[in-house]
């Protein structure tokens, strides 16, 4: 397994610790010459021999870096590589035998990411740094996924695809900064697609390297620069499809914490669907495809129209509706009789008093004539029981001077004063003999 490079560290006495060899300087110096002034300054040479002398205490390192370029020097063995590191603008040369690079990478190209076993060499008359390696060994694809594997582990471990940091895209967006490949495919699809989507959108495009050695830190440039614009209200990283090893540069860890460390809401869209580098899932949303990002960064303004015009109707339809209803509902209430005739309730009223008159008027002559058939049927009882009535008939009431009614000859006696009523007038008379 390859380790990373060891890292140089100063101390409070002027001495230098290396992770993996330790050295010390100042005190601890071989070269034990007096302090340079201005009076007595070091020649070029002590400062060089100095230079040479510390750099000689790191010793052997292995050294992860990508290579920028390579150049055999006709009818030498001699090999130049000039190793880049991808997360900064750094750079180093290596030099090696040919039978090294043919032993340990023999098809090794420009962008390839190696591993080099070599010591620092500092030549005093150039004054100048270079590595010479004595085993070199390409990183295989099978290596570099463990390695983004691994550094996915890190990422996620610490935060940076946690979904409730991501951001929601503003819709539509003002302007879009695009960071993608000098007239690439990618660049005329988002731009195309967005603008036959939305065609008032706005652009500010920075072309970058999107692969090789140069691609991280243009990158890591260009984000800086898109998110100190106010102006901008997202960032798309856009690319077309490739390789692992094309697509590496969207894996870094320096770019995806550039990514995080953002202001500006960001969108990835970098390869094809089926390809996800890790800067996917540190942007706030990630696009299939440059296509996908056009759809997910602007509205379709032709959907948004015709939606708009059935928002119309509906808002139309709703109020002509609301409208009809209360224009019914006051029809209503005009139509009612207190209202269309105010006066319908007093008459109602009146016709009701008077239909009470009447059937009280009916009631009180119905009684009295009741009443007055119950008296002529009583005076015709009477009449019919009066003695007036059997007097009428012929018959006569014989009464004592007592007014006694005789009843039985045996009431009176001879002489006794009678006196005999008939229905028409009276007569007196005296009982004689029997």
């Amino acid at each position: 397994m390859t380790t990373r490079p060891p890292m140089i560290t100063g101390n409070t006495r002027g001495g230098t610790h290396v992770e993996g060899h330790r050295c010390t300087f100042g005190e601890d110096a071989p070269v034990t010459l007096e302090t340079s002034t201005a009076e007595q300054p070091w020649p070029v040479r002590v400062v060089s021999q100095k230079i040479g002398s510390w750099i000689a205490k790191l010793g052997w390192v292995w050294i992860d870096g990508q290579v920028a370029q390579i150049t055999r020097r006709p009818g030498t063995g001699t090999v130049f590589l000039t190793l880049r590191d991808p997360s900064a603008d750094l750079s180093l040369t290596v030099t090696t035998n040919r039978d090294v690079l043919d032993l340990g990478a023999p098809n090794l190209g420009d962008g390839a990411r190696v591993v080099v076993h070599a010591r620092p060499e500092f030549y005093a008359a150039r004054g100048t740094l270079s590595l010479r390696a004595d085993e070199i060994r390409q990183v295989g694809l099978g290596e570099l996924l463990a390695r983004l594997e691994q550094l996915k582990k890190l990422l996620a471990a610490e935060g940076l695809f946690a979904r409730e940091r991501k951001r929601r895209l503003p819709v539509p967006p003002r302007r879009i900064g695009l960071i993608t490949g000098r007239a690439s495919a990618a660049e005329r699809d988002v731009v195309t697609n967005a603008r036959r989507r939305w065609p008032a959108v706005d652009f500010r495009i920075v072309n970058v390297a999107v692969q090789g050695p140069t691609a991280v830190p243009q990158l890591i440039d260009a984000l800086a620069v898109l998110d100190k614009d106010e102006s901008v209200d997202v960032i798309v990283l856009a690319r077309g499809g490739g390789s692992v090893e094309d697509l590496l540069p969207f894996s870094d860890e320096a770019l995806c914490r550039a990514v995080f460390a953002c202001r500006t809401p960001v969108v990835s869209a970098v390869g094809h669907e089926t390809d996800t580098p890790l800067v996917d899932y540190v942007a706030d949303v990630r696009a299939s495809t440059p296509t996908d990002a056009a759809k997910r960064l602007v509205p379709d303004l032709a959907e948004e129209l015709q939606g708009l015009r059935q928002a119309r109707y509906r808002l139309r339809r709703a109020f002509t509706g609301l409208l009809d209803r209360e224009q019914h509902r006051l029809d209503g209430l005009r139509s009612r009789p207190v209202l269309a005739r105010p006066s319908a309730m007093v008459d109602q009223r009146a016709a009701d008093v008077q239909a009470l008159a009447d059937r009280a008027t009916r009631c009180v002559r119905h009684r009295l004539d009741r009443a007055g058939s119950e008296l002529d049927h009583t005076v015709a009882r009477l009449r019919a029981l009066s003695p007036a009535a059997t007097l009428q008939r012929g018959y006569a009431i014989v009464q004592r001077a007592d007014g006694a009614v005789v009843r039985a000859a045996s009431d009176v006696t001879e002489g006794d004063p009678l006196r005999i009523r008939l229905a028409d007038g009276e007569l007196t008379a005296k009982v004689g003999a029997r």
